[in-house]
């Protein structure tokens, strides 16, 4: 049976790691790939990356260190939520997993894209090609991974909203974040045109997985057990 000091490491713990996965997310999408990437023109997009392999590498540690705080978190989350329902505590976990093992051999063709330009070092129309392959790669591979992930949030939501000791708004905004991840995973398999009509809605889940990284940091477990 967990104490109530527990439930409270847990949390600390819990929230401390989404932190680290929110910065670095936020962080390698925004800071490096927004900078390095030129969705108009692959030949500019090879010269940043070339320019400055630096930050490009930066991305890779991000991804890296974000994806080994899902781990983390996914059994963080577990030992959290098992008392509420433990087969959905452990469904919560294991479609994290799933999401992390995916994003992690991800990475390999976000490298890939690195390796290739500095095999080449005068890339011609062909370099470009498989470049722009490596890259739109990497990005349908990440959607993968996030309907994945929009399975473990809505597993996580009902948690929340049923554990007794997390505010139940906090659940609920998991499972709408989960909607936008799913309907933005599979909009780029079946509907990629529509994408950018899509992408707005992602303020959702940064907004409702900030509030809940908040919460854990700083919020009081137990008050209403």
């Amino acid at each position: 049976m967990q104490t109530d000091s527990d439930i409270r490491l847990l949390g600390r713990v819990a929230g401390l790691l989404y932190l680290v996965i929110i910065a670095c997310g936020i962080g390698s999408e925004v800071f490096v790939r927004g900078s390095l990437y030129d969705d108009m023109d692959i030949s500019a997009t090879a010269a940043n990356i070339l320019a400055d392999s630096a930050l490009f590498k930066a991305g890779f540690l991000a991804d890296s260190i974000m994806l080994l705080c899902d781990v983390a978190i996914a059994i963080v989350l577990y030992l959290l939520f098992r008392q509420v329902d433990k087969t959905l505590a452990l469904s919560a976990m294991v479609f994290r997993l799933v999401q992390a093992v995916i994003l992690g051999m991800n990475l390999l063709f976000y490298y890939a894209a690195f390796l290739l330009l500095n095999i080449d070092a005068q890339p011609d129309g062909q370099t470009y090609t498989m470049l722009s392959l490596l890259i739109d790669m990497h990005a349908y591979g990440y959607d993968l991974g996030l309907i994945f992930f929009a399975i473990a949030n809505v597993a996580l939501g009902v948690l929340v909203v049923r554990s007794g000791f997390c505010p139940s708004p906090l659940g609920y905004g998991l499972i709408m974040a989960s909607v936008v991840y799913l309907v933005g995973g599979y909009t780029r398999y079946l509907a990629v045109d529509y994408l950018p009509l899509v992408e707005p809605a992602y303020l959702v889940p940064l907004l409702a997985e900030l509030a809940f990284c908040l919460w854990l940091l700083l919020g009081k477990f137990a008050q209403d057990r």
